[in-house]
């Protein structure tokens, strides 16, 4: 069993729950309310509270974990971050905890890659396999799906959705939900096809992708309403499970409508 190694530099408070062969480098502050898996590594100059780490986890310098939310109806209720496994969090990332009005939680999935500057404010939910390129930014109770990607500089309006396996072009200013599967890009952000290269590289087959590109064709390029097109896609194409999880997000979009 490897105890932890923390840098005599490091303030580390009395109460930290801290797992099998965790490291803490120098300067780290890990503050009241924190639990960090086994083999997870704060590299130096961490900040760290109200947070629960996952194992094998890394992160950098400067990072500032579990820090009060941005948002002037929080008075200091108790609310957390949680980070899953095998997450690598860059230099000055910070993720903020959860404000008042739902969950208390701000969490983070597994194999996530969070570069420099990337922020994600309160009460956002990022699943698995996501990468936020530097300075991206994720406004409040933002929710972000399995393997997105979100291109440096790119900000998301608060309350969206990201639907899994899409992806956000740098820059991008995002101010309605994203549909799976599909790229989006500009300010604001608008659809520019199907993520292709991204469907491949993650073994859809070619039946699938063939009906996704057929289903994008009627419901985001044709004149018809969203419902229109929902309705002919469930009635020409076969629904696999990814077709019906894009029909079901598209449905169950919120006020700000869908990126077209």
């Amino acid at each position: 069993m490897a105890k932890p190694k923390i840098h005599n530099t490091a303030i580390v408070s009395a109460d930290v729950k801290i797992a099998e062969g965790v490291t803490i480098g120098p300067y780290c502050i890990v503050g009241k309310d924190v639990k960090i898996g086994k083999n997870t590594s704060l590299i130096s100059h961490v900040v760290i509270e109200n947070t629960e780490v996952g194992e094998n986890c890394t992160i950098y310098s400067f990072a500032t974990i579990g820090f009060p939310p941005q948002d002037i109806k929080y008075k200091g209720e108790k609310t957390m971050v949680k980070l899953g496994n095998n997450n690598i969090i860059r230099e000055y990332v910070t993720i903020h905890r959860a404000s008042v009005g739902g969950d208390e939680v701000t969490s983070i999935g597994d194999n996530n890659f969070l570069m420099a500057y990337a922020h994600i404010a309160h009460d956002c939910k990022v699943g698995n396999f996501v990468t936020m390129a530097n300075v991206a930014t994720l406004a409040g109770h933002v929710t972000v799906g399995d393997y997105v990607v979100i291109g440096g500089l790119a900000a998301v309006h608060q309350f969206l959705r990201i639907g899994a396996y899409s992806m956000i072009g740098g820059l991008s200013g995002v101010a309605q939900d994203v549909p799976p599967y599909t790229i989006a890009n500009g300010n604001r952000a608008q659809l520019y096809g199907l993520n292709i290269i991204g469907l491949k590289r993650y073994g859809f087959n070619k039946s699938v992708i063939k009906d996704l590109k057929e289903a994008y064709k009627i419901l985001f390029r044709s004149n018809l309403t969203l419902k229109e097109a929902i309705d002919i896609v469930r009635h020409e194409l076969k629904v696999s499970k990814e077709l019906k999880y894009l029909l079901e997000f598209l449905e169950d979009h919120n006020k700000r409508g869908i990126c077209r």
